[in-house]
């Protein structure tokens, strides 16, 4: 799966890392501090698994799943410090983000012909003046040709901690207990599939976040795009 020759030179920035690092809050911050475009593709992922409830596919079913993951009708709309994603002309923001949907979009990431399927769909988000490009594999299979990638991690306790405090502002009572085993068994299947396993890319940077706060993450990044010329702020 070599990326395309074809694609635009925009310079993309990968943030890879396993759930709750914090990728998706720092990966929106760097881009909108950058005036670059933004790629969640665990949103993708979590969409197909959405889309293969409401239309009956079973999450062992790759040859549906693939289907699905071709036709996703998918829209995502960018409202202030957030994004509204639309699935087939429902909001689907807030329920993409349960635990229930991102166990199932884990199971459908682990599907070579899902993976296959979104490609494509994913590189077309790389564009001038640039793209942050955030999830699992953005570095090592997506965008390998990527200047800059970055490897996010942090304490399984750390993120069962932050994903509580998510939950509990949301209202949603949650045993944090029960957070941690699901993270830690998450984090096993990413990392063990045969396709596209969690890992950071050869020449990735890995920076963990368990003590660091949001702020100083994304000042870290801007200053690493600026020290390689793909970003200045004069």
């Amino acid at each position: 799966m070599s990326e395309s020759r074809t694609l635009p030179r925009a310079p993309v920035l990968t943030i890879d890392g396993p759930g709750g690092a914090g990728k998706g809050t720092i990966s929106r911050l760097v881009a909108e501090r950058l005036g670059w475009h933004l790629l969640d593709s665990g949103a993708l992922y979590r969409l197909t698994a959405l889309a293969a409830g409401k239309h009956g596919v079973a999450l062992d079913d790759e040859t549906g799943l693939a289907e699905v993951a071709r036709h996703l009708d998918v829209v995502f709309v960018a409202e202030d410090a957030a994004t509204r994603v639309m699935l087939e002309g429902e909001d689907a923001t807030t329920t993409i983000r349960t635990e229930q949907v991102g166990d199932a979009a884990s199971r459908v990431a682990a599907l070579p012909a899902v993976r296959q399927a979104l490609l494509s769909r994913q590189r077309d988000f790389r564009k001038p003046p640039g793209l942050v490009a955030d999830g699992r594999d953005m570095g090592t299979v997506v965008f390998t040709e990527a200047p800059l990638k970055i490897f996010l991690t942090a304490s399984a306790e750390e993120r069962a901690h932050r994903r509580q405090r998510q939950l509990r502002e949301a209202g949603v009572d949650a045993i944090l207990s029960s957070l941690l085993k699901e993270i830690q068994a998450r984090d096993a299947r990413d990392m063990q599939r045969s396709v596209a396993p969690l890992k950071p890319a050869d020449e990735a940077i890995t920076l963990d976040t368990t003590r660091l706060t949001i702020p100083e993450v994304v000042d870290r990044l801007t200053e690493l795009l600026t020290q390689r010329g793909l970003f200045s702020d004069a």
